[in-house]
């Protein structure tokens, strides 16, 4: 009986360690998943910073998201989703070097929160810096995503600028990996100065053609000085809504069946360096 009695003690005494270190190697992940609420989207917020932006642009394009975020039609999108909050990164870019984080991940789930995030935007120092790689921005942003900690029901990159990739990876097989990875790209094309010798008079369609994709992507085009602000929170109120546009954004360049050249920007810049 003795030895019987040991053996069932030995056997138990085991099971117990067994489920403690279970409880223990289990325990940290699932405070920490406690930890981090769910959100209904993640948002990556790529601004485009390089020289071809003039100053006053850089400012009206900071400016549009500055409002956005103050805007009781964004908090009213945020407040009726799922979860009721949203997560939000706010980089600037330029070449592949160049990638500022201006804001990490914030949790927006009120006006207040989404008015901390919009005040720190806004003092943040203005920048500029050379060449564009919009792949390398697709790749930080995807970086940001793995990184980042957040559970969302969704994963956002709203990517804007002036004019093609034109230095880094190939723009393609950025958004290729970053849409292998269920992640949607959204674009904000801006066309507002005449075309130049590394602009294109058809930014929309090397957007759409090259840089956006995913479930429910798309573009607004800025032509106008006055349309930022309008844009920008148009656009994010979509994307935290997940919802589609209620009309086509797309306001074709060029006629139908002429496919944007996605190393366009590339062939601009070594004609350049060969004058």
């Amino acid at each position: 009986m003795r030895a019987s009695w040991t053996g069932r003690t030995s056997f138990a005494a085991g099971a117990l360690t067994l489920l403690a270190s279970f409880l223990f190697l289990t325990w940290p992940a699932r405070t920490q998943d406690r930890a981090t609420p769910e959100v209904d989207v993640a948002l990556v917020l790529a601004v485009d910073i390089s020289y071809s932006m003039d100053p006053d642009e850089l400012e009206l394009q900071r400016q549009g998201y500055v409002q956005a975020l103050r805007s009781p039609a964004f908090h009213e999108a945020v407040r009726k989703g799922v979860h009721g909050r949203v997560a939000i990164a706010y980089l600037e870019w330029a070449g592949p070097q160049s990638q500022y984080l201006i804001a990490p991940w914030t949790i927006i789930d009120g006006p207040e929160s989404s008015a901390e995030l919009a005040s720190t935007i806004d003092k943040a120092p203005t920048r500029r810096a050379y060449r564009t790689s919009i792949s390398a921005a697709l790749d930080k942003s995807v970086e940001l995503f793995e990184t980042g900690n957040i559970r969302a029901l969704r994963n956002v990159i709203d990517i804007s600028g002036d004019g093609p990739n034109n230095q880094g990876r190939i723009v393609t097989v950025s958004r290729d990996d970053a849409l292998a990875k269920g992640i949607t790209i959204n674009g904000l094309p801006i066309q507002l100065k005449r075309p130049g010798y590394l602009d294109l008079d058809y930014l929309d369609e090397y957007y759409r053609d090259c840089v956006i994709g995913g479930p429910g992507a798309f573009l607004i085009s800025i032509r106008d000085r006055s349309q930022f602000a309008e844009a920008i929170r148009t656009k994010m109120i979509l994307e935290v809504a997940g919802q589609f546009p209620p009309r086509s954004l797309f306001d074709r360049a060029q006629a139908a069946g002429n496919p944007a050249n996605c190393m366009v920007g590339e062939r601009q810049w070594r004609q350049r360096m060969d004058n």
